[in-house]
C-alpha cells in the first residue's frame, strides 16, 4: 500500500480522485489548502503527492517547492488546468515529476500513479512479488508457467497482468473494466466474467502441478489476485 497526499480544493474533484485511489488500496491524505497539505508532508514519509496548482490560499508552485524539500523522495504529479508550456515548465523545475491537465482520466491517472510507484520501489532480492511458477514479461506480452509460454489472447494476458501489478490488492470490477477494457465500455460488465473464467481454465491447463496464484472472485466487488 502506498501512502499518498492529495491537494485539490474542488470538492467533486476531491471527492472522485480520493475514493478511486482509495479503491485501488493507496492510503490517502486529502487536504484542500496548501498549508494543510505542507502540514501533512511534514508528518511522515509520503510516496506520492497529487498536486492541484489552483489552492485558495498558497500559490501551488510554491507548494510544490515546499513539498519537495519537506519529501524529497516522494513522486510529485501536478493536477493543473493550465495548459500553457511555460506554467507546466515552471512546475516542473519547482521539482514536480510529471503533471496531467484537467479534466484528469481516471484510467490514465491510475497508470501514471502505478509506473511511478514502480520506479520509485527500491529494487528486492527476488525481484518482483512472487507469482510462484508464473512469469509475466511485460515487454515482450509473455506468460510462462514452470517456463512454458503459455498462449493467451490480448484482453485475457492484459486482465492478468493488472491484477499481477497488484498482487494480493483487490481491484473492482470498475477499475477492470476501465482499464483493460476503456473508461467509455457501456456493454455488460458479463464480459469481464467471461475472460475470468477464461484465464482460469488456460492457466489451470498450463498448470499441472506448478504452484500458481489464485483469481479470488471478490463478490460485490471485483477480483484479487493471490499469490501461491
Amino acid at each position: 500500500m502506498a501512502r499518498l497526499l492529495l491537494v485539490e480544493d474542488d470538492d467533486t474533484i476531491g471527492h472522485a480522485l480520493s475514493s478511486s485511489l482509495a479503491a485501488h488500496g493507496h492510503e490517502i491524505a486529502w487536504h484542500t489548502r496548501g498549508r494543510d497539505a505542507l502540514a501533512e508532508a511534514a508528518r511522515g514519509p509520503l510516496d506520492l503527492v497529487l498536486l492541484d496548482l489552483g489552492l485558495p490560499d498558497l500559490d501551488g508552485v510554491a507548494v510544490c517547492r515546499g513539498l519537495r524539500a519537506a519529501q524529497p523522495d516522494a513522486v510529485v504529479v501536478m493536477l493543473t488546468a493550465r495548459a500553457e508550456e511555460m506554467d507546466v515548465i515552471i512546475g516542473l523545475e519547482a521539482g514536480a515529476d510529471d503533471y496531467l491537465t484537467k479534466p484528469v482520466r481516471l484510467a490514465e491517472l491510475h497508470a501514471r500513479v502505478r509506473a511511478h510507484l514502480r520506479r520509485r520501489a527500491p529494487a528486492t532480492p527476488g525481484g518482483p512479488p512472487a507469482l510462484g511458477d508464473l512469469a509475466l514479461d511485460t515487454a515482450a506480452r509473455r506468460v510462462t508457467v514452470d517456463g512454458t509460454e503459455v498462449t493467451l489472447r490480448t484482453k485475457e494476458y492484459e486482465l492478468l497482468a493488472r491484477l499481477a501489478a497488484e498482487p494480493g490488492v483487490a481491484v473492482s470490477r470498475e477499475t477492470l473494466m476501465s482499464e483493460v477494457w476503456d473508461e467509455h465500455w457501456f456493454g455488460s460488465t458479463k464480459t469481464l466474467d467471461v475472460h475470468v473464467a477464461a484465464l482460469r481454465r488456460r492457466l489451470a491447463e498450463a498448470g499441472g502441478s506448478a504452484r500458481l496464484p489464485t483469481i479470488v472472485t471478490l463478490r460485490g466487488h471485483g477480483y484479487r489476485l493471490d499469490p501461491p
